[in-house]
């Protein structure tokens, strides 16, 4: 009998719960207020992870990740990260979909958000990006620098936006921060729309306080790589660009893993500086949206088979409670690529942070998932998926961005007719085969030879950390030799993926037409060579060329335009006649 009251006094409980937060006649604030009011700790703490989402069945449990039924009811996430291609979009929505119904499922019903990396960019590195598959492919962020265009930047975005709406330096927009700050503001007037609501798309500005001016070059998601330098005491400089987005309405911001050394702030990492995220982001520059850390800053994992340490940088010594806690302490509000709700939920029993300190940042999460409308209208549109991503209209779009961003260096020879005997590197030969031309085994026998080439790099080990391309700019003393004798045996077009600045005077030297891209595939080259449709190269260089890997060990980390006789400076851009 006992038992009985207990039971029914919980569902008189539940059953005067107020449900105004559904109430879409209320103000959002309204809103907000009243479903905070009803949240336990572990509803709040559930809140503050972002974590990956993988497009397999819900129930299903791997080493190194809980199953998505136990992130949603049990851990109770509602922020989720998409991981994997699009092949198929109405499948991809049905995935989608079927989240929400469990996430609809639970006490309160709090709808997920799903977000993605970029997936728009032609992209040959898939371990740092997604392919864009299904969608309209456009060059990379540094491709859209090289055409100087915010009306283009700003077209693109508002077509990601529709298409994402169903579903690392090259993620740059180039050396110069007055251009990184015009087209950042296209890039979140094209997400967000004219008024940010239920048709827009939220982004996260990343990296605060700026990623460029990495120790030796580095990559801050390891060890090795965990230290941001000032030798030019230029840190302002790199706010420029936040600065232009804070006031074109930017709705979240990611700080960076790495600390600064050499700077007025503590030397740990940035979402652990309190400095960093409250003192500057916040109250000097007067951010107000929401602070999302980057991923795995609390708990060792592995990732693509490689054991990855939690990239705590400067406090490496902490607890995994502790790195939470500091974390909270410093101004972020959300935890990124974590599943440790636990820790929050302990540290509020402990006394260590108040369920206020929570509220402040659920507010905010919570506002943006009513402003975009997911209380509302949670479920996405199946039948709409395949007719919205990658239509006729916005493929065009992106195909024409691939050739435009073409960036010509040097040329004696283009455009180019349609004819003679080809010898390739780099390129499949039924691209050009398909094209009436023939291709052969050896420079000897060629009319004309396309090599088609990365940026240089150091391979490194492991199977995450070797995505992440670094080291020399420069091709070894047996490449260069290998590629001279080519260049002097038959007029070669080279096209270089510039992921970042090559050091390449020799093939400026002696190929006899030099070609930049910043992802574009090889359909778009050869229309660009052969002048296909009037397409010819409009591109300018986003960044200086360095002559030497010398030069660039010899400039400072956080001053641009600083490596001494550039082959290239920034903005050079050749047109054919």
């Amino acid at each position: 009998m006992k038992r009985m009251s207990i039971v029914a006094a919980a569902l008189l409980t539940l059953a005067q719960a107020s449900k105004s937060y559904r109430d879409a006649s209320l103000s959002v604030s309204e809103r907000v207020e009243d479903l905070l009011a009803q949240m336990t700790v572990e509803e709040k703490a559930g809140q503050l992870f972002h974590s990956m989402l993988p497009q397999a069945p819900l129930n299903v449990t791997s080493e190194t990740r809980n199953s998505t039924e136990f992130m949603l009811k049990e851990q109770l996430l509602t922020h989720f990260n998409l991981l994997g291609g699009i092949s198929n979009p109405a499948e991809t929505a049905n995935f989608i979909n079927s989240v929400q119904k469990v996430a609809l499922s639970t006490r309160l019903g709090i709808p997920v958000t799903i977000s993605t990396d970029p997936r728009h960019a032609f992209t040959e590195n898939i371990g740092t990006g997604f392919a864009a598959t299904s969608f309209s492919q456009w060059p990379e962020s540094l491709g859209l620098a090289a055409l100087r265009d915010a009306s283009l930047v700003e077209k693109f975005a508002d077509i990601a936006r529709q298409e994402a709406r169903w579903s690392r330096i090259a993620n740059t927009m180039g050396e110069d921060a007055a251009l990184t700050s015009e087209l950042v503001v296209a890039y979140l007037k094209g997400f967000h729309g004219e008024n940010f609501g239920p048709d827009s798309v939220s982004t996260v500005t990343k990296h605060f306080p700026g990623a460029g001016p990495m120790e030796n070059g580095e990559d801050s998601h390891f060890v090795y790589g965990k230290n941001q330098t000032y030798p030019g005491n230029n840190f302002d400089h790199h706010l420029i660009p936040f600065k232009a987005a804070i006031a074109a309405g930017a709705r979240q911001m990611m700080p960076y893993y790495s600390r600064p050394i050499g700077t007025k702030y503590e030397e740990v990492g940035f979402s652990f500086n309190k400095g960093i995220v409250t003192d500057l982001l916040q109250h000097e520059l007067g951010f107000k949206g929401v602070v999302c850390s980057d991923w795995g800053l609390i708990t060792d994992t592995e990732i693509a088979g490689q054991d990855m340490p939690a990239r705590a940088w400067g406090v490496e010594y902490l607890s995994e409670k502790e790195r939470a806690l500091r974390i909270l302490q410093s101004g972020v509000d959300q935890f990124g690529g974590e599943t440790r709700p636990e820790l929050i939920v302990d540290l509020v029993k402990d006394g260590a942070v108040s369920e206020e300190r929570l509220d402040v940042s659920v507010r905010k999460l919570l506002r943006e998932k009513f402003e975009l409308g997911l209380f509302d209208s949670p479920f996405v549109d199946v039948t709409k998926a395949n007719g919205t991503v990658g239509k006729p209209e916005f493929v065009q779009a992106g195909n024409d961005a691939q050739r435009r961003a073409y960036t010509l260096l040097t040329n004696t020879i283009l455009p180019l007719k349609v004819e003679g005997k080809w010898y390739l590197e780099g390129i499949n030969a039924t691209y050009l085969e398909s094209r009436g031309l023939t291709v052969v085994k050896t420079p000897e026998e060629a009319e004309f030879a396309i090599l088609r080439l990365q940026t240089p790099y150091v391979p490194r080990p492991g199977g995450f950390e070797k995505n992440y391309h670094t080291g020399t700019l420069e091709f070894s003393e047996e490449e260069k030799g290998r590629q001279a004798k080519i260049y002097a045996t038959v007029p070669t077009i080279v096209d270089i993926r510039l992921e970042r600045p090559a050091a390449i005077p020799e093939i400026a030297e002696h190929a006899a037409a030099l070609l930049a891209n910043f992802g574009s595939g090889p359909e778009a080259l050869l229309d660009v060579i052969f002048n296909v449709n009037g397409y010819g190269p409009e591109g300018k260089l986003p960044f200086d060329l360095p002559r030497s890997n010398a030069a660039v060990e010899a400039s400072r980390e956080d001053v641009p335009f600083d490596t001494k006789d550039p082959v290239f400076r920034f903005g050079h851009g050749l047109r054919y006649e």
